[in-house]
């Protein structure tokens, strides 16, 4: 810094000039006019925001704690043509209010320590929750968000704002969440008694199992009341809250002990029991469950049971209510108790013919086996068991059997007599005297059992279901169809396999795999479900009419497992796993296996039907729909479910062609036995390798329908009518549902043409071809361009059956069919250099030392091959003759005995003789003809070349025409 007087003097003079002065002046007052706009701005943002949130607060509705209780309406079920098919149990017939002074103080202090820490502290609003929530969004990058729901707006959400359907937009989320905060606020001001408002809470919350509210919870998994709970079990409950599907103490026990562990934890930490206490608690996990089990035989289900199709509506609408943006609990409400009017997709007439067939016994085979199901509940007092309790399970008691006679014991009876009278052995030889009976349930269900979708392709509606077969024993139990999850064998080739090849990776039906020894990537062979050998060169068309597996297996390879495991996803699969850990190994459906149906887990029959009713209609995948609309207790849509668009998973060109070579299956391969006639039908049989699981999936114009047979507990299906099953269920119900309908012609796409190939190649055919031609469809853009390159003519090896090589000395002329090009380079028969393959009498070989020794032995070797063709093609004649005059001595041995005078017993005795003689004249050309085979056999092994290479003496060959 220069302070010197010139400096100064400077600096002087510039702060005092006039320009200097007016530039500061300038920027002084702009400064002063943007702040002023800033503050402008500002103040007018913060009146239109406070206008808006007045506005949202004024159209909110005006509420007591008496308008937090929620109004109860039963809903129903309605079928396609609107008759009520299911009445929902009314939650109001479920859930016993209970007063403050009778909650136990444990389940109160449990219920605020997992869900509301500060319930006692904040005003309806929990900010610190709040804050937390938006920390932990942020630092997730908003992947993960935290609640920070208080119990007063929890209360308010499932009892006052239950109207709302969807939230499609952000606007509409901040509104709604206003609302809730500021009737949070005005609730609890209102109150002013924070009691009041936990004891409606907890008479409110939805805990699972059809009950709402603490009190009929406690009956439901204690079968005690309310007040009687202790601090374990009011922790079990309490922790049921925030999912009440999920840690469901019956369905998931294991998922309940880590929420309960979670509610037990929290309320140490925030000082509502002691160490001592929790101790205490932890003790009691084992106990606790089995006494939820125990209380679940004594109290049991539902009274009122609905059929297989009313119960996926009922879970359907849930999902979708949830999806829609309800709380679980919302969503559970409504359904049960919303008032809710619910258009079910079932036509009446299709289910009862569906209904009709499931339960004609005379359809199933002689036989039919009991699996067993069994629970019993004890109390021994000299019993080691906590109370003296004692559970007996379904594993429990097959242990008994198995380690006590019946090592393969599997739950399975001949007649429900039997299972009974076995039940009874083992109660006389395990329980004791003095011991007192709880509980005992029993439930024999038909083996083997059944599923069965029907859905209608053009609109995804499922129009018919059955989840099982014999008497339904409960609402919500297993349901065959959309539940249980099975290996899906052939069925399974169709769309992980053959769609994605014709679909994206330039295959035709024409083209060619052969048949032959091929084992997967890690050494395993791949078989074939028949046992006479390989069929050599078959098409796709074939693999899919035949369901050959090495064929199969082979095209997936090609288009590799990633392709199929992609489309298969689009196909609408859930249940596909790509690095899943399963008892410590991992697991994936990215392999070569997929193309046979051999999967981690396996299908669902609705989404294996789905599959196909994609390809039957034009490659569009629609999600099955089991209802169209949900109307609200007022008749306002909540939701609209009929929508037929869907996503195109393949071209209709692909679907077409894959309909083409289905229909084949039905009219001359696999699946011939459903074909009911009068109607187009395509479709595919599947089934496991060990007999464990059998499917048909087919479709008509109009419908698409998948069975399944199988024993629950994975036996393998008894030979016989057991593994025809799905094949006759499918036909007695198809059949049925067609009565009267147009036979219509599936519908072909402008982009199809027929074109005629070599059907050895999938190639345009050359002069070779000879009477191996046929017309095949292509989509336009995959005709074939090139010639046949399996037919060849010209010189041939008669030895080796391949082209005859330079000097070949069997050379002959002739026709061949060769392997494909490609197949020969993939099995390593040639190089990719190589033209073809050819024999190996080659100049090099024959100047070979010891090549004339080889040459002789071969030439030994056409001769017995010629040989032994005559000698078959003369001992067969001969057999047929020697049967002839058996069949005719039989005969005559019978005139000669009724013969009544001399006469007639002459003519029979020299009828008898002439046929001995010619039986015995037979019997001594086979004995000659087999003699002199053997001896050729001998001359030609004596022939051999011995164990170091030297050539036997030469022995002439008998020529075989010995007679």
């Amino acid at each position: 810094m220069n302070y010197g007087k010139k400096s100064v003097k400077q600096k002087k003079k510039a702060l005092q000039s006039t320009s200097s002065k007016l530039g500061r002046k300038c920027l002084l007052t702009f400064s002063k006019v943007l702040l002023l706009c800033v503050i402008a701005i500002g103040i007018i943002g913060i009146c239109a925001g406070l206008g808006v949130f007045k506005g949202i607060i004024d159209s909110a509705p005006t509420i007591t704690l008496e308008d937090a209780t929620p109004t109860r309406y039963s809903s129903f079920i309605y079928d396609s043509k609107g008759n009520q098919m299911a009445k929902l149990i009314a939650e109001d017939s479920n859930r016993v209010p209970v007063t403050m002074d009778q909650i136990p103080t444990d389940l109160a202090n449990a219920f605020v320590a997992i869900e509301d820490e500060r319930f006692y502290q904040h005003n309806g609003i929990d900010i610190m929750g709040i804050l937390r929530a938006g920390v932990t969004a942020v630092k997730t990058g908003f992947k993960r968000q935290e609640g920070a729901s208080t119990i007063t707006q929890q209360l308010i959400k499932n009892t006052v704002l239950t109207t709302w359907t969807q939230e499609k937009t952000l606007g509409e989320r901040i509104k709604r969440k206003v609302q809730e905060q500021y009737l949070a606020i005005q609730l609890e001001k209102d109150t002013n008694d924070k009691s009041k408002i936990l004891e409606q809470y907890m008479n409110t919350i939805n805990l699972g199992q059809n009950t709402l509210g603490v009190q009929a919870a406690s009956k439901r998994y204690f079968n005690k009341n309310v007040w009687e709970l202790s601090l374990s079990e009011c922790a079990t409950i309490a922790g049921i809250t925030q999912n009440p599907s999920k840690y469901n103490p019956l369905t998931h026990p294991d998922k309940n002990q880590d929420r309960r562990e979670k509610v037990l934890t929290n309320m140490l930490e925030q000082g509502y029991i002691t160490q001592a206490q929790y101790d205490e608690a932890e003790a009691d996990t084992d106990s606790l469950y089995r006494r939820i089990q125990t209380a679940n035989l004594e109290v049991g289900g539902d009274s009122s049971v609905d059929s297989y199709y009313a119960d996926a509506v009922k879970e359907a609408v849930t999902e979708d209510l949830i999806a829609a943006g309800y709380t679980e609990t919302q969503a559970y409400v409504m359904v049960y108790s919303g008032g809710l009017s619910i258009f079910s997709a079932m036509d009446p007439d299709i289910q009862a013919i569906c209904d009709s067939v499931a339960s004609d016994e005379s359809l199933y085979p002689d036989g039919t086996r009991w699996l067993l199901s069994y629970q019993l509940t004890y109390r021994d007092p000299d019993s080691e068991e906590e109370g003296g309790i004692v559970n007996i399970s379904s594993e429990k008691y097959k242990s008994y059997y198995q380690e006590n006679g019946d090592k393969n014991f599997n739950l399975l009876y001949s007649s429900q007599e039997e299972a009974n009278e076995a039940i009874e052995a083992y109660k006389a030889a395990t329980i004791p005297d003095s011991a007192e009976i709880i509980g005992e349930s029993i439930t024999l269900t038909p083996q083997p059992q059944i599923s069965l979708t029907i859905e209608d392709q053009s609109t995804g509606y499922v129009v018919a279901m059955i989840g099982g077969r014999g008497t339904k024993e409960g609402n919500l139990t297993l349901n065959r169809s959309t539940d249980a999850v099975r290996q899906p064998g052939s069925t399974f080739k169709i769309v992980s396999t053959y769609a994605p090849a014709l679909d994206s990776a330039g295959m035709t039906l024409a083209d060619v795999e052969v048949d032959g020894p091929f084992n997967y990537d890690n050494g395993r062979p791949v078989s074939n479900w028949y046992s006479s050998g390989y069929r050599g060169i078959c098409s796709l068309r074939d693999g899919i009419r035949d369901s050959l597996n090495i064929v199969t297996v082979k095209v997936l390879t090609q288009i590799t497992p990633r392709l199929g495991y992609e489309y298969l996803q689009k196909f609408g699969f859930t249940t596909l796993v790509d690095g899943v850990e399963k008892n410590g190994k991992i697991f994936s459906d990215v392999q070569q296996a997929l193309a046979l149906g051999g999967i981690t887990y396996g299908v669902k029959n609705i989404e294996l039907n789905a599959s196909y009713a994609t390809i039957a209609n034009g490659g569009q995948y629609i999600r099955p729909k089991l209802y169209t609309i949900v109307k609200d207790h007022d008749g306002n849509v909540i939701l609209d479910n009929t929508s037929t668009e869907g996503t195109q998973v393949i071209k209709p060109s692909t679907a077409f062609l894959l309909t083409s070579a289905m229909q084949d299956v039905v009219t001359s391969g696999t699946g011939t036995a459903v074909n009911f006639g009068g109607m187009s039908i395509a479709g595919k049989t599947g089934t496991t390798s060990d007999y464990n699981d059998i499917w048909f999936s087919g479709y008509t114009p109009y419908y698409t329908c998948t069975t399944w047979t199988g024993y629950d507990n994975n036996t393998k299906l008894r030979k016989g009518e057991e593994r025809s099953l799905a094949k006759k269920l499918w036909k007695a119900v198809m059949s049925q549902v067609h009565e009267g309908l147009e036979n219509k012609s599936f519908s072909q796409p402008a982009d199809i043409v027929a074109q005629t190939v070599c059907a050895k190649s999938g190639k345009l055919p050359t002069a070779l071809c000879g009477e191996t031609l046929k017309t095949e469809y292509f989509a336009v853009d995959t005709v074939p361009t090139e010639t046949c390159d399996v037919h060849y003519q010209g010189s041939v090896c008669a030895y080796s059956g391949l082209p005859a090589a330079d000097a070949c000395p069997f050379a002959t002329e002739g026709t061949l069919e060769m392997l494909p090009e490609n197949e020969r380079i993939l099995t390593g028969q040639v190089t990719s250099e190589d033209s073809q393959r050819v024999c190996e009498h080659s100049s090099v070989f024959m100047a070979t030392p010891g090549a004339d020794q080889i040459i002789e032995q071969e030439r030994l070797e056409l001769q017995l091959r010629s040989n032994s063709a005559q000698y078959e093609a003369l001992l067969v004649s001969l057999q047929q003759q020697l049967q002839t005059a058996v069949e005719d001595k039989a005969i005559a041995d019978q005139e000669l005995a009724a013969a009544a005078d001399d006469n007639a017993k002459a003519a029979a005795q020299s009828a008898v003789d002439e046929a001995q003689h010619r039986i015995d004249s037979l019997n001594a050309q086979i004995n000659q003809l087999n003699a002199a085979q053997t001896s050729v056999q001998t001359q030609s092994a004596a022939a051999a070349p011995s164990s170091d290479g030297s050539a036997a003496d030469n022995v002439p060959v008998d020529d075989g025409n010995a007679n």
